[in-house]
């Protein structure tokens, strides 16, 4: 799981304004977070199965959202992909 300082880290760095916790934006950088550690601890347990269904789900809602900000933005998608080392 990750920890609430990593989320308020990676938060802060995508945030829009000051209060921003729930833009699209917000919301990827949190969940290529997740991604990253569910991905670490799959190498280690590989035939842990909840963690492989959690992680293809998650997959599926980032690259959903991401659709989502690239529909209203080409230009803000291009940047969020780019800070957070996502390939398209």
């Amino acid at each position: 799981m990750i920890t609430s300082e990593k989320k308020a880290g990676v938060s802060k760095d995508l945030q829009s304004h000051k209060t921003d916790t729930g833009s699209p934006a917000v919301q990827v950088g949190i969940m290529t977070a997740r991604i990253a550690e569910l991905t670490d601890h799959l190498k280690t347990h590989k035939h842990d199965f909840a963690a492989r269904r959690a992680l293809l789900q998650l997959v599926g809602k980032r690259k959903r959202l991401l659709k989502y900000i690239a529909a209203g933005s080409g230009e803000a998608y291009l940047e969020l992909i780019k800070k957070l080392g996502i390939r398209r």
